[in-house]
């Protein structure tokens, strides 16, 4: 699959076209881009932008779009009306998905589009889209309606429709301390997708949102299952990012780093295969007295730790998160006394045919050391064999779960 992200470049990767190709990988597609303009930002400020010429745009958007089959294209940012043009000229034929995220301004507060184009966004590039996702900000920006009941909720999404739009999904509108729902206008249906809730929004988390949108579009979802799978799918992102910093910042943690490095994951419910499970792709890994997460979050992005969560939630559903420590006797004796539940398993008895089938060893070993298990494990070890390094796993139903058992080891 092939999926096309117009969009404004971001320097810290957090947002944009940066942020996109990171979603596209993760769900293991192909990543084209078109950029319209260049932005100095970070995750706590924003610089300047520059736009690019009519000229290169066209040239960028015929040079893929001649090239590859597209299978579907999100635009983002556009900042000034001759972008918004010259993507309309080259797209209003196209007849496959196209996902519109209105970025007005960044999560650091930098306006990316001008007030001069915001009649031209409304006019050319609304109509274009498949859906429109605002969030309750840009959805009021372009409605010019305030949101603070449910009927201006609708009539909102009443007012963006008229503009052209069939499909109106307007994210993140919180309605209990720990729920987050998106509202849907689907053609003259209108419904409620509702999840958990962050305290936390990363920057660039609406690209992340919008990017799998597209994915799940383009695969053929309908849009309701879209929205869940993108409510998810940003949820698990953001929380298992949140957790991976936490962990970065405790204190003497690249003494718990092992030899083949460390790797943290979460899976999706009820996961088929490590391609459900969110790790990094890369590593964890020791860099001196620090620790330095060497790759980007994928769904796949592990194998040996996301083999052993995938083992461990087929007989525990509930436990969705695990991460890999260095073995030492020391750090089991402070796990022990913390009270988690521990079983170990030993390598050296593990069956001839099992260390001669590839990555197999650690579902046969997690699967030994549960067999009579009556409550899920906090943690699993074994002392290593035969040029096979020693290990700790320590599984949790959250990534922030983790992180609270972990910090027990240096308190």
């Amino acid at each position: 699959m092939n999926l096309l992200s117009i969009g404004g470049s971001d320097p810290s990767s957090g947002a944009g076209i940066q942020s996109d190709i990171k979603t596209f990988d993760s769900l293991n597609v192909h990543g084209l881009t078109v950029i319209t303009a260049i932005t100095g930002q970070n995750t706590s400020n924003f610089g300047m932008v520059e736009p690019v010429s009519q000229k290169i745009l066209k040239n960028q958007l015929d040079s893929v779009i001649s090239d590859f089959k597209i299978d579907g294209i999100k635009i983002g940012m556009v900042y000034n009306s001759e972008i918004i043009k010259t993507i309309y000229r080259e797209l209003k034929n196209t007849k496959i998905p196209i996902v519109v995220d209105p970025v007005i301004k960044s999560t650091t507060g930098g306006l990316l589009i001008e007030k001069t184009a915001i009649i031209d966004f409304k006019k050319f590039l609304i109509p274009l889209a498949t859906v429109i996702t605002p969030n309750k900000f840009e959805a009021e920006f372009l409605s010019k309606i305030k949101i603070d009941s449910e009927k201006s909720l609708q009539k909102a999404a009443q007012e963006i429709q008229n503009m052209g739009v069939k499909n109106i999904v307007i994210t993140g509108l919180e309605i209990k301390k720990d729920q987050i729902l998106d509202f849907i206008r689907e053609g003259e249906n209108q419904y409620k997708v509702s999840g958990k809730k962050i305290s936390k929004i990363n920057h660039g988390s609406g690209c992340n949102y919008s990017a799998s949108l597209l994915f799940s579009l383009a695969s053929g979802k309908s849009l309701k299952k879209a929205v869940k799978f993108s409510k998810q799918f940003t949820y698990n992102s953001i929380k298992n990012a949140h957790a991976i910093n936490k962990l970065v910042e405790i204190k003497n943690i690249y003494k718990s780093i092992p030899e083949c490095q460390t790797n943290f994951v979460f899976s999706k419910k009820n996961p088929k295969s490590i391609k459900d499970i969110l790790g990094v792709l890369g590593r964890i890994v020791k860099t001196g007295d620090t620790v330095t997460v060497a790759g980007h979050l994928s769904y796949g992005g592990s194998e040996h730790v996301a083999t052993a969560l995938l083992t461990i939630n087929k007989k525990y559903p509930d436990i969705r998160a695990a991460i890999n420590l260095k073995y030492n006797k020391e750090t089991i004796s402070k796990l022990r006394k913390g009270g988690l539940l521990i079983f170990s398993y030993d390598r050296s008895t593990e069956p001839k045919n099992v260390k001669n089938k590839e990555g197999s060893s650690i579902e046969w070993g997690v699967k030994y050391a549960i067999k009579n298990s009556e409550e899920p494990p906090d943690v699993i070890y074994h002392r290593g064999d035969f040029g096979k390094e020693p290990m700790i796993i320590i599984f949790a139903k959250t990534p922030t779960l983790i992180i609270e058992k972990i910090s027990r080891l240096f308190i």
